[in-house]
């Protein structure tokens, strides 16, 4: 038996350009510094900074004259250069506004000075006497130290990469052998396979104290129990005190677990903040401007200019001219668009910002995260009549410097839950006062997730205790087991 069903299936689809004014407007000032420069370098109509002299056409007048060659006939209407000429717009067109402030600052990204990790590494390899094959090995264990400062690959996998890509043939056991002298380089716990190794080779290379010897048991050893924390267990099974574990795991703690992590920025780009925008409190009220390198001033060039007036004025139009004028019509539409869309940009990012200001008033005014108030994307979007999207990629890329520091946007945002009054209390006001409260617990009894829900309860704020696992989590809190101190 056949049916037949008729569905209505309502879909918007976006513009090329409505999906590049999208990718702008999530772009953080940096990268759309980056961006901007790119579209100069690559849109030849499009030009940076101040026109000394602003040339004026008002003499043109919008006549669509025809004129005709040997090849064809072109009808000027169909590159409308008046269009172009108006002073109004593309000549010299700013998109500064007082609003906006001045910045000074290094418009370049730094680099980390120094030599690589991988490089520190080898250059130690140096000292120890090893035969070729050896060496090869070394340095192929070497290059395969991670940014944490681990070579997490099996024995077995770096013997077959071995005979594949260097080939080298060799065993499991030579292997091993220069495993031993990788594990002796600097920093010290570089090249382990786990963390149990990479706390061992620290240990081992340390003078042999009574704490030192005992830490280094409980980590060969005892590992596992070590990472539970069942203290009871270690102190029978070593038979030492508990001041005496508790001296140990000091030790322990005084570790590095990521022996690469001082290396890993050499020689990358260095990620530094700028704000986007900025927010000052002036006369008990919120000032907000827009980050000024966010404001370029951008104009059609000089040469694109007299190159259209010679068109105009030129009474022999030929088919080589009419492709020329196409192609330059092409890049001023490039042109006014992107100088369009930095616009829009300006002004999303500052209404929406403007919009956050003044809904979360109370914050910006006292620097009391108490004051936060709950919330969402679709606030701000319906306040200021926009798409949830468009306000996610503002808040999700953004940042603005407060009189209480530089703040990423999206922490602003944060979902409400009823309090034991009826009122809605923001989920960050929860998750601090679940912070504090597990700051100021007993480390010898670590409190449970239900113990947590019952003090949140009697502190006003009824939920359930998997919504306190939940929001432990988002702490990066571990569970009371891994919370247990001596």
């Amino acid at each position: 038996m056949l049916k037949q069903n008729l569905q209505f299936k309502l879909s918007q689809k976006l513009s090329p350009q409505q999906i590049q004014l999208m990718k702008l407007i999530q772009l953080p000032t940096q990268a759309f510094e980056q961006r901007l420069k790119q579209e100069i370098e690559e849109n030849p109509a499009l030009d940076s900074g101040k026109e000394e002299t602003v040339n004026e056409f008002d003499d043109f007048d919008n006549t669509a004259d025809d004129y005709s060659d040997d090849s064809e006939t072109i009808n000027s209407e169909d590159i409308n250069v008046d269009e172009y000429l108006s002073d109004d717009e593309i000549p010299d067109y700013r998109t500064q506004a007082n609003n906006y402030s001045s910045d000074d600052e290094e418009k370049t990204m730094p680099y980390a000075a120094g030599t690589s990790f991988t490089q520190h590494l080898i250059s130690q390899l140096n000292t120890f006497r090893l035969t070729e094959e050896e060496r090869d090995i070394a340095e192929f264990l070497v290059g395969s130290v991670d940014e944490s400062g681990y070579i997490r690959r099996s024995t077995s996998d770096i013997m077959d990469d071995l005979a594949f890509t260097q080939n080298v043939y060799t065993t499991e056991d030579t292997i091993e052998k220069v495993f031993h002298t990788v594990h002796q380089l600097d920093p010290a716990g570089v090249g382990a396979r786990n963390l149990q190794e990479c706390l061992s080779i620290q240990l081992h290379r340390k003078e042999k104290f009574a704490d030192i010897v005992l830490a280094t048991q409980i980590i060969d050893d005892a590992f596992e129990q070590f990472t539970k924390k069942h203290y009871q267990k270690l102190m029978q099974k070593f038979d030492v005190s508990e001041d005496q574990l508790k001296d140990a795991i000091e030790e322990i703690e005084r570790l590095n677990p990521k022996p690469g992590g001082s290396y890993s920025g050499n020689n990358r780009i260095i990620e530094h903040v700028v704000p986007d925008f900025a927010i000052r409190i002036v006369d008990g009220e919120l000032e907000l401007t827009l980050n000024g390198r966010n404001a370029p001033e951008l104009h059609v060039s000089r040469e694109y200019n007299d190159m259209l007036k010679g068109y105009k004025d030129t009474k022999d139009k030929s088919k080589s001219q009419k492709d020329a004028v196409s192609f330059i019509k092409q890049k001023l539409d490039a042109a006014k668009w992107f100088i369009e869309a930095i616009k829009q940009r300006q002004q999303t990012l500052f209404v929406t910002m403007s919009a956050i200001m003044q809904y979360q008033k109370d914050y910006f005014l006292t620097g009391d995260e108490r004051n936060l108030k709950p919330m969402i994307l679709k606030d701000i979007a319906d306040e200021i009549n926009m798409d949830v999207s468009t306000v996610s990629r503002v808040a999700n890329s953004k940042y603005v410097d407060t009189p209480y520091g530089t703040k990423l946007i999206k922490e602003f945002f944060s979902e409400s839950m009823k309090n034991d009054q009826g009122e809605d209390v923001s989920t960050r006001e929860i998750k601090m006062i679940l912070g504090t409260v597990i700051d100021q617990e007993d480390k010898r009894k670590p409190l449970t997730d239900e113990n947590l829900a019952t003090i949140l309860k009697e502190k006003g704020y009824p939920i359930a205790r998997r919504t306190v696992a939940k929001y432990r989590e988002q702490l990066d809190v571990p569970v009371a087991r891994l919370r247990k101190q001596l």
